[in-house]
């Protein structure tokens, strides 16, 4: 533990999730009670570019000072680690702003980037600096999901074959279930992505425009596969299923409980308990994943949400597009001299 405090510091405070005028799950709140709750760190200071959001966090978190320039900001208080709880548009360029300006880590929200080109350069800015880049995919510390890891790795299912994953899009959502198939599959990299989308009439989620439907295979270097569905549905739809062998293993958000087991034999799922001090929502689970990062950085290692992890991911998102657009596989790394995404769905917001 260092003897000085950490200086940590929020850009982009918004409002807390539900309240009028907020445009997300007020996301700022749980990161800095991540920071508040760790010893040895301390909000140095918080930027946004509403006055009266950046004054509001100020006043109920006890930060030092606001600013509406997170630029300034950077300049003067030379954080420690900075978050970055902004659309996904801004992450690009606030990310290699606080690498330039000397922070030690970027703890950024996800997805990475509005393009794989951008993503890249994130990492590579952050390694040049000697930042530290992690990205809030928060359920690589869920109870559940780490539960599920241990069972499979226990055997519980014989040996794995297939990853399967639900949720509602490729870009917002499918940056934490591809991230989920390298977790579960020990970071064996992927060697190649099949895909398809429909780009009609989908959602906008963060000023970025979404497919309707979607769909990717991926093969990975140690002959196992999985495959991503994705479409918006009410009630949610969000699951991870690891089929084996031997039986089958599922998470799910939409689940109660979130684990469940179904063996050969079995003629229905079983449940399995996770101890509730592990699990107690959306805010644990970010604050364990600051804690890491925080811990990795006076340790100089690599957190579970790092960069070239995050990286990973996001390189089958953009996979499964160009797969889309090209009408092929694409074998990976993943060459790209524009963005399909935004050709097929729409451009920058």
């Amino acid at each position: 533990m260092t003897k000085t405090p950490l200086r940590t510091c929020i850009v982009g405070c918004g409002r807390p999730g539900g309240t009028p005028g907020a445009t997300g799950g007020g996301i700022a709140h749980a990161h800095v009670k991540a920071y508040l709750s760790y010893p040895g760190a301390e909000l140095t200071a918080v930027a946004d570019i509403v006055p009266e959001n950046a004054a509001a966090f100020q006043a109920e978190y006890g930060a030092r000072r606001s600013y509406t320039d997170y630029l300034e900001m950077l300049r003067t208080e030379k954080p420690d680690m900075v978050s970055l709880c902004v659309w996904p548009h801004l992450h690009a360029e606030m990310t290699i702003a606080a690498a330039e300006a000397g922070a030690r880590a970027v703890y950024c929200e996800k997805p990475m980037a509005l393009t794989f080109a951008d993503a890249q350069r994130m990492v590579e800015v952050c390694k040049t600096h000697g930042t530290l880049l992690c990205f809030n995919h928060q359920r690589r510390y869920a109870a559940p999901f780490v539960r599920a890891r241990e069972l499979l790795r226990a055997g519980g299912i014989g040996a794995l074959r297939r990853i399967e994953g639900a949720c509602p899009n490729l870009y917002d959502w499918g940056t934490h279930w591809f991230d989920m198939m390298f977790f579960f599959n020990d970071e064996t990299p992927a060697e190649w992505v099949m895909g398809q989308v429909d780009p009609v009439d989908g959602p906008t989620v963060f000023g970025v425009k979404m497919e309707r439907q979607g769909v990717a295979w991926v093969g990975f270097a140690n002959g196992i596969t999985g495959t991503m569905r994705c479409r918006p549905t009410k009630p949610l739809e969000a699951h991870v299923r690891l089929v084996g062998d031997e039986g089958v293993i599922e998470v799910g958000l939409e689940f109660d409980p979130m684990l469940r087991t179904w063996m050969k034999g079995q003629t229905a799922w079983t449940p399995v308990d996770v101890p509730t001090c592990e699990w107690s929502g959306f805010g644990a689970t970010v604050a364990l994943s600051i804690h890491d990062a925080l811990d990795a950085l006076q340790a100089g290692r690599e957190p579970q949400t790092s960069g070239a992890h995050a990286l990973k991911a996001t390189e089958l998102i953009f996979a499964t597009y160009e797969s889309a657009r090209r009408g092929r596989r694409i074998d990976l790394p993943l060459m790209l001299a524009d963005d399909p995404r935004a050709a097929m769905l729409g451009g920058r917001p």
